[in-house]
């Protein structure tokens, strides 16, 4: 760049911004999916997917969907793009959008790493050293409860409202277990899920750095843009249990749930890039410098599991529905969910204290 006397702002903005949060993204969400859509595969090749959908289906009629939606669920925990793609399987057009509206109530693979390191920072610290990732792991599998206990009660009042309607007959011929193909699920997991959703994730990074390193570097009189939205959202991030840094770290990463705690984290430090800490002592010292208590991280990791779905779900709803209106209510279902449930759990540990 200084060969090329390229101007400092362009060269903050391609590497601090663009590249910073392209690396961080692949980094965090490769490895896992990786290693997630694979093993989904696999089951899926080996036939015992449809035997799931089959077991579960008389449980999902009582919330008004179908059995299936189990498959779409387990998808969302790789991605939630993937497992709104994966409601094509549902034939009931009805079922099938109740899915979709849905699915972003289970955790996607972006929000995992987030979860652990809250909960073990926060839940695991409070005990014992030898029993920390006991009850640190107990939190994260609590949370996932909470989601899947979100999915039905959402469906269910999906399918007493706006979308009514009697649920379909699940009629199944179960294929037969077989030995599974290794090359065809490599190729089918690698290609057609992961470097797909990988891809789509990209292209969507590339102007959320740009607009990242903007309101990180810009000032509006002594404040950046990222500090003076922050100080605006406080107010009510303080009701809910967060604080604007949070709330705003939240809303930046609308492209792509892996980057919320480096935002956080830019924020507190006065960082124009995002902040790439490995040391969790280091990443706690600096949260509870900034104000997190037990309270602040447990409405942190409600909020991580309820709230509005990354842009590249977003998009597939629209193009797997045809209709903005559905991504919008898909938008809202589970942010509106994540608000009241953080502002109860807040309202409560404050009456307890």
């Amino acid at each position: 760049f200084e060969y090329l006397h390229v101007p400092i702002w362009l060269k903050g903005i391609v590497i601090d911004g663009i590249y910073k949060t392209l690396t961080w993204i692949i980094a965090v969400m490769l490895p896992p999916m990786a290693i997630f859509f694979p093993l989904f595969t696999l089951l899926e090749d080996l036939g015992f997917l449809p035997r799931i959908a089959f077991n579960l289906d008389k449980f999902f009629k009582k919330a008004g969907s179908s059995g299936k939606q189990a498959l779409t669920m387990c998808m969302g925990f790789g991605c939630n793009s993937c497992g709104v793609t994966g409601c094509r399987i549902i034939d009931s057009p009805r079922e099938k959008l109740i899915s979709i509206l849905t699915n972003a109530f289970v955790p996607c693979n972006g929000r995992f790493p987030f979860l652990i390191t809250i909960s073990t920072i926060f839940i695991g610290g409070i005990v014992a050293s030898k029993n920390a990732s006991i009850v640190s792991t107990i939190a994260v599998l609590c949370i996932i409860l909470i989601g899947i206990f979100m999915t039905i009660l959402v469906s269910k009042f999906l399918s007493k409202t706006i979308l009514k309607g009697e649920s379909s007959s699940f009629v199944l011929e179960l294929p037969p277990y077989r030995k599974p193909q290794i090359g065809q699920v490599l190729v089918r997991s690698i290609l057609d899920r992961t470097l797909f959703v990988l891809g789509r994730a990209i292209a969507i990074a590339l102007p959320a750095g740009i607009v990242i390193w903007i309101f990180a570097n810009v000032y509006m009189g002594e404040s950046s843009i990222l500090t003076y939205i922050a100080n605006s959202l406080n107010p009510f991030a303080q009701i809910i249990g967060l604080d604007g840094y949070i709330l705003t770290a939240f809303i930046l990463g609308i492209p792509a749930n892996e980057i919320v705690l480096p935002i956080i984290l830019m924020g507190y430090m006065g960082s124009g890039t995002l902040v790439d800490l490995e040391s969790t002592t280091e990443i706690a010292q600096i949260l509870i410098q900034n104000g997190w208590t037990l309270i602040t991280a447990i409405n942190v990791m409600i909020f991580t599991l309820l709230h509005f779905p990354c842009t590249t779900t977003l998009l597939t709803i629209k193009k797997e529905t045809g209709s903005i209106k559905w991504s919008i209510l898909a938008f809202l279902l589970p942010t509106i969910c994540g608000i009241i449930l953080c502002m109860t759990t807040n309202f409560i540990w404050q009456l307890i204290i």
